[in-house]
């Protein structure tokens, strides 16, 4: 029988080169699938496409399975993993891709690894190998990979295109505002298309960029599988205070990228950060040059106008999705009184989120992190870039 070494999102046992927690701002079962790939093991990649009902993994999220059945990554709760590895494994053999669907009926579900009734939609797909004298080569996507997980770790917004009845593929890369810019020959030979991707037009692809939410696309050609591989957000905190050394770690595990403004040394100190990047620098100095945009959040938790004040009217200034800072509705009114008779719009000033956090009656500076976390969170899920305060949870 077939021995399934399981690497369950990402928790494996590797020397500290060459575990998953290495891939800092790369997707970490795809850069393992081409480090794998690069070492010359046969290797496919299963990816969900779609989900209905209960499913525990988001569409676009990866497997990466060895021509020996080792695998890192999850489809599901964990019981299809091993149906998934036997597939991979005739994919690898055979080369050509494969979709696959899991659906069940509510009693059914605990079987394959649902919490209840759903469905889930896969793709296999190899990344190298095949078998035979081919064994170890690499497949003409492995290099599109590549350029996938290289731009996730210079910081560069992607999205990988695949049609999924033939699995060809094209890579279009985040251009800002302006539009996107797609690859005019995918490294397989296809062409992405003037102004879209595989037939897919550039709107609906800047769209899936910005959302960051993977999606499928229908064209005349065929359903295309559209994954974006963006930036982690960005949450900018100023003050280096003591709900900032609880909000920062959280936020960390949460999957952003922290950064602590304060020019304060004897409060921004790494000792008392340790993981998030560090600005000795006056907010109106550090924020602009830390160029926010729609994946950013900032928080101000000083409660001193001198620092607070310079950050958020650099922050309205910006395409921040969160804005939000510390002080009581009395604080607030006096916040905004300021910001206006500097020169802020009524629309500008109601994008602030305060008081700070959710209203989940947070005491302790821990909890008071907590909340203003989840909050973050509410405004980068439920409403996306720029949400409005009056529809989310704490209103």
């Amino acid at each position: 029988p077939l021995e399934i070494d399981s690497h369950i999102n990402g928790k494996r046992t590797f020397p500290a080169d060459t575990s998953l927690a290495v891939y800092r701002n790369a997707d970490p079962v795809l850069a393992q699938a081409v480090e794998w790939a690069d070492e010359g093991r046969r290797v496919a990649l299963a990816t969900v496409v779609r989900t209905w009902g209960s499913a525990p993994r988001r569409a676009g999220s990866h497997m990466a399975v060895t021509g020996s059945g080792e695998f890192a990554g999850s489809v599901s709760g964990g019981c299809i993993e091993g149906t998934v590895v036997h597939a991979s494994l005739e994919v690898i053999e055979a080369g050509a891709p494969r979709a696959m669907e899991f659906g069940v009926t509510n009693e059914m579900a605990w079987e394959v690894g649902l919490a209840c009734g759903g469905r889930v939609e896969l793709f296999v797909e190899r990344v190298s190998g095949g078998g035979g004298a081919s064994e170890g080569a690499a497949d003409p996507g492995l290099a599109l990979l590549r350029r996938v997980r290289d731009a996730q770790e210079e910081g560069r917004d992607v999205l990988l295109a695949t049609r999924l009845h033939d699995g060809r593929r094209a890579l279009a890369e985040g251009a800002g505002a302006a539009g996107v810019s797609a690859d005019s020959a995918g490294a397989d030979g296809v062409s992405a298309g003037e102004g879209g991707v595989l037939g897919v037009p550039a709107a609906e692809v800047r769209a899936a960029l910005r959302s960051a939410e993977s999606r499928v696309a229908e064209t005349p050609d065929g359903a295309v599988f559209l994954r974006p591989y963006v930036r982690p957000p960005h949450l900018v905190v100023v003050g280096a205070v003591h709900i900032a050394q609880a909000l920062a770690p959280l936020a960390t595990v949460a999957g952003f990228r922290v950064t602590v403004v304060d020019p304060r040394e004897g409060f921004a100190t790494d000792r008392r950060f340790p993981g998030s990047t560090m600005v000795r620098q006056w907010p109106d100095q550090a924020l602009p040059r830390l160029g926010l945009d729609h994946r950013s959040a900032v928080a101000a938790l000083t409660h001193d106008p001198k620092l607070d004040d310079p950050a958020l009217l650099s922050a309205l200034a910006s395409d921040a999705f969160y804005v939000g800072a510390l002080g009581s509705r009395k604080t607030q009114e006096a916040r905004r009184e300021r910001l206006a008779a500097a020169g802020c719009s009524p629309p500008a000033l109601d994008r602030i989120r305060g008081p700070i956090g959710l209203p989940i009656g947070a005491k302790t500076p821990e909890e008071i992190a907590l909340a203003t976390l989840a909050e973050v969170v509410a405004a980068l899920r439920l409403e996306g870039s720029l949400a409005s305060r009056s529809t989310l949870i704490n209103d």
